[in-house]
């Protein structure tokens, strides 16, 4: 049986789009071509992979399947291509990196700088994900390492120790919390929030710790990045929550104060995401190995 990388790189799209038409239109190939390469994919592998009928196409269980199987050949396939593509300029490696916006904002832009001076033949490919997606990006091999907020995101997926950050809240200058030295959640609870996007790890701890205070959360707004959420804290039109490291590169810059929660669930963990250890690229496990370093 022999594989045409053109085709599982197709089907891929057909996955991850959920439409023929925009997946070949992705890989830029017309329809009709599309949907003969993978009719010749099931017949090479001899199984069905969508079901199809008037509504459209359904994968099956066999493609859900497939779908991991080829992400990883890919994957490999594009380190191949990679580092003998960029080997006479030194990159010999490349990893995939997911990571949240905590992690991004107060550790990673320091530690990927000297990871890269010290290995500058590896080529590191960061992206921004929430940390539930994060987990399934590399549970489903679409990311090597990943960075997310510490918790139970089942048995696909190892986490290993990497760091500690501490939630605070974001006032205004002049709101009436702003000269205290610290506080607890119930006093700010009265207040309009201005909340992260729907699924975020903070939006999720914050509505629970509401919920156990039987207070009601009033998030006036949401937005996708903690500048946009320094941004409105800072014109008055509520208050926030974000990690002391990311609200002190807007402090010198805005009319804000950030103040320490005296909540126990204030600090969190942070923690590094793999398959397992054991299926770590040469290249994955030097960065695994540079991040998990005091």
């Amino acid at each position: 049986m022999k594989l045409d990388p053109v085709s599982l790189r197709l089907f891929v799209a057909v996955m991850e789009e959920n439409a023929i038409a925009r997946a070949a239109a992705r890989e830029h190939i017309a329809p009709s071509a599309a949907s003969r390469r993978l009719a010749e994919l099931e017949a090479a592998l001899q199984v069905e992979l969508f079901t199809r009928s008037n509504r459209g196409t359904e994968p099956t269980a066999a493609a859900y399947a497939l779908l991991h199987m080829a992400r990883g050949v890919l994957n490999e396939m594009d380190g191949i291509a990679a580092q003998m593509r960029d080997f006479r300029a030194g990159v010999r490696g490349h990893v995939r990196v997911v990571a949240n916006i905590s992690a991004i904002t107060q550790f990673l832009p320091a530690e990927l700088q000297r990871f890269m001076t010290a290995h500058p033949q590896v080529d590191v490919r960061l992206h921004e994900q929430i940390s539930t997606a994060v987990a399934r990006s590399v549970a489903e091999n679409a990311a090597d390492v990943g960075i997310l907020t510490h918790g139970s995101y089942g048995e696909r997926v190892t986490l290993l120790p990497y760091r500690e950050d501490e939630l605070v809240l974001i006032v205004p200058a002049g709101h009436s919390l702003a000269r205290r030295q610290r506080v607890r959640l119930a006093d700010a609870l009265p207040c309009d929030f201005v909340g992260m996007h729907p699924g975020s790890a903070i939006n999720n701890l914050l509505t629970r710790a509401a919920a156990e205070l039987e207070m009601p959360l009033k998030l006036r707004m949401q937005v996708t990045g903690y500048d946009a959420l320094c941004l409105m804290v800072s014109a008055g039109l509520g208050v926030g929550m974000l990690p002391r490291g990311s609200a002190q590169i807007y402090r010198g810059t805005l009319a804000i104060r950030a103040i320490p929660l005296a909540e126990p669930w204030a600090r969190r963990r942070l923690s590094l995401c793999v398959r397992s250890e054991e299926s770590l690229t040469r290249v994955a496990r030097l960065l695994v190995d540079h991040l998990r370093a005091p």
